[in-house]
Order: structure tokens, then C-alpha cells, then sequence
């Protein structure tokens, strides 16, 4: 897409807000790319999870720009919460100081398949930029983001337990998998058997051992 074609789709969209509005939105859209890039570039787990938390905050604040306060509050409590703790702690659970091999392919062939899903992927949402104007989206899927029935809280909860149920729980499944996944794959015994320790305590105890039985004698 041209520059002059996403100015004409944000037009609209920038011709009713203030500069204000403008900036919080540039400053909050810089420190979402910087955390979604220090994610990919940390060689640090530890480090990448911190750059992740950074990126939640920065889409808390479009929420709250965008007055989904409800929604800037879960993202802040849940996501950069509870989801990035749960992180941590299975980075934690592996080891943040192990080397892995990566001339070592577990999985056959698993880096082109990586490739060439991310390219098939990246050619979707390009296509759904160019061919369906997907560029800023539908500004509700679940009505008017004011003065519904019960609140905007019970709104977003008839559509998460409704119309959006199948996914919620898919993604709720495919957390708990991931755990037990990550749990089972560090329990997992290494071929050949443990490692026998041999850190100079068998000999410091024989040595005492030996002491004792010439003392005895």
C-alpha cells in the first residue's frame, strides 16, 4: 500500500482527534514496536519476557486512548500479570543458563516449515490490507462501547461467553497444554542416563575415612 492510500484510510480517523490524542498514540505505537523487538531480538528468555511486559503496557494505553478502560485494566492485571509470571516462571522451570545446540534439529525440516508459514502468513495479512481495506478494522464487535445493558463489562462478557466462547476456552486449553508441555519436556530424562557427580567430595570423604581408620589402629 502506498503512503498516500494509508493517509487517505487514517484520515478520517486522525481529522477527530487532538494533538494530544496524536501523540499519546505515537509515543504509545513507538514503545509497542521497541518491546515487540526486543522480544525477537533478546537472547536473554528473561530479558524477552521484560520486553514483552513493555509491549502489553503500550497497548494498555491505546485501550485507555481508545476509552476501553475495562479492557486497558485486564490487559495490564491478566497479560502483563499473570500470563508473563506464568512465563517466567516456565523459563525459569527450564533454565536460563542452559546452552542448547542449535545445529541440533529435534524436529526434521522444522525451520523451512517455519519459513514458509511465516511468509504464508505475512502474504495474508498483506492481502487482507491491499484487497479487504483490513487496515483499522470494525470499531465494535460487540455493539456500542457506551450505554449498553449492565455496562460495557457485561457487554464484553456476553460476547466472550457467547458469540467468542469456542476461543476463549481454545486459547485458555492451548495455555494449559503449553505448561505441561514445557513441564514434561525439562522432566524429561537426557539420553545415556544422569550425569555422575565428581566434584571432590567422594575423595575428600575417603581421605576422612582413611584418617578415622588410622586413628582406630
Amino acid at each position: 500500500m502506498s503512503a498516500p492510500g494509508a493517509m487517505a484510510l487514517l484520515a478520517p480517523m486522525l481529522g477527530t482527534v487532538g494533538l494530544v490524542d496524536r501523540i499519546v498514540f505515537v509515543v504509545a505505537a513507538l514503545v509497542i514496536l521497541t518491546g515487540a523487538v526486543g522480544v525477537v531480538l533478546s537472547r536473554n528468555p528473561v530479558h524477552a519476557a521484560l520486553m514483552l511486559v513493555l509491549t502489553l503496557f503500550g497497548v494498555a494505553v491505546l485501550f485507555v486512548e481508545q476509552q476501553a478502560n475495562f479492557l486497558a485494566a485486564v490487559q495490564v492485571i491478566v497479560y502483563a500479570g499473570a500470563i508473563v509470571v506464568l512465563f517466567l516462571f516456565v523459563i525459569m522451570f527450564l533454565g536460563v543458563d542452559r546452552q542448547e545446540n542449535l545445529a541440533e534439529e529435534p524436529l526434521k525440516a522444522q525451520r523451512p516449515l517455519a519459513v514458509g508459514l511465516m511468509v504464508l502468513a505475512l502474504a495474508g495479512f498483506v492481502a487482507l490490507i491491499v484487497l479487504g481495506h483490513w487496515s483499522v478494522g470494525a470499531h465494535s464487535v460487540a455493539g456500542a462501547a457506551r450505554d449498553q445493558k449492565g455496562g460495557d463489562v457485561a457487554a464484553l462478557g456476553r460476547s466472550v461467553f457467547t458469540t467468542y466462547l469456542f476461543p476463549f476456552e481454545a486459547t485458555a486449553a492451548l495455555l494449559v497444554i503449553a505448561v505441561v508441555g514445557a513441564v514434561v519436556l525439562a522432566r524429561r530424562p537426557q539420553q545415556g542416563g544422569p550425569p555422575e557427580l565428581d566434584d571432590g567430595d567422594s575423595d575428600a570423604d575417603e581421605a576422612d575415612a582413611a584418617t578415622e581408620e588410622e586413628v582406630v589402629s
